[in-house]
């Protein structure tokens, strides 16, 4: 358990009017520079999807950005999956909502089919001994970076039956501080991805380049795009729906838009700085 659970109790689903006000607002905030980022590529309207990267957010603060317009949400750690799934899982079923892959046989809380979803990611690292603990709940992951990992989640998913989304995580900036493959292994490992049982490659991830460089930072978001349309014009096994581009936080969003992202991982923006690393 990392340290920060042991100070603040993330299954908490109480939250007053100021704070839900106050979340609210950022994510109309977030959705609003979304659509002008979109406007000002030349972009359709709603071609980006917004995740709200909840990593130290409890229940009730969750529930008050997915009740202010959130319909994605993606967590860093497996041990906060398990901790929130449950109310998650719960409150949104009173809402006619499902969680992740619970979707399908999901039902109300007054036993009625659930009529919307809310896709939940895993948007960092996974150690295999947690595969697991994520796969009942979550949908994507979209921090697979080797063939040894993804050939571990596709074995525990065809051992549930089920198919596990996933996003091959290249790391473009190489900074060593950051997970990913190498941008040159790219394109043969999402064939190899996209040719596994119990998984479906979606697309493809990354984290932009911490500098203030404005072109170092779309000169990455740029080439995963080209990668993306490589692995696309490929006609490879398993690769037809690798549409997803999963790049752009809170800081360099617009940049990533502008490049071509179709998800967008914000979270400060929307909740404000956290307060546990």
């Amino acid at each position: 358990m990392t340290a920060y659970m042991d100070h603040k109790d993330l299954a908490n689903e109480v939250i007053d009017q100021a704070r839900a006000q106050e979340i609210a607002d950022g994510v109309h905030k977030v959705l609003d520079g979304i659509a002008q980022a979109e406007a000002a590529a030349g972009r359709e309207a709603g071609s980006v999807k917004l995740l709200a990267a909840t990593k130290t957010r409890d229940v009730g603060e969750i529930m008050a950005a997915i009740d202010a317009g959130i319909h994605m949400i993606g967590e860093n750690r497996p041990q906060e999956i398990v901790v929130k799934a449950p109310g998650l899982t719960r409150l949104l079923a009173e809402r006619g909502i499902a969680l992740g892959v619970g979707g399908d046989d999901a039902v109300a809380a007054d036993g009625a089919a659930v009529t919307d979803h809310i896709p939940f990611h895993l948007i960092g690292q996974l150690q295999s001994n947690k595969i697991g603990k994520v796969l009942p709940v979550v949908n994507t992951i979209e921090s697979v970076d080797s063939i040894e990992l993804a050939e571990k989640i596709a074995r525990r998913a065809t051992m549930h039956g089920m198919t596990v989304g996933v996003l091959l995580e290249v790391n473009e900036s190489g900074e060593e501080s950051k997970s990913g493959c190498a941008p040159s292994h790219a394109i043969d490992l999402a064939k190899r991805i996209g040719a596994m049982g119990g998984l479906e490659l979606q697309g493809l991830m990354t984290i932009g380049a911490h500098v203030d460089d404005e072109r170092v930072i779309r000169a990455g978001f740029a080439h995963l795009r080209r990668t993306r349309d490589q692995i696309l014009a490929s006609g490879a096994e398993g690769t037809a729906n690798c549409k997803e581009l999963s790049m752009g936080m809170t800081q360099d969003m617009a940049y990533a838009i502008e490049e071509g992202s179709t998800i967008v991982r914000v979270g400060t923006a929307i909740f404000g700085a956290r307060a546990f690393i």
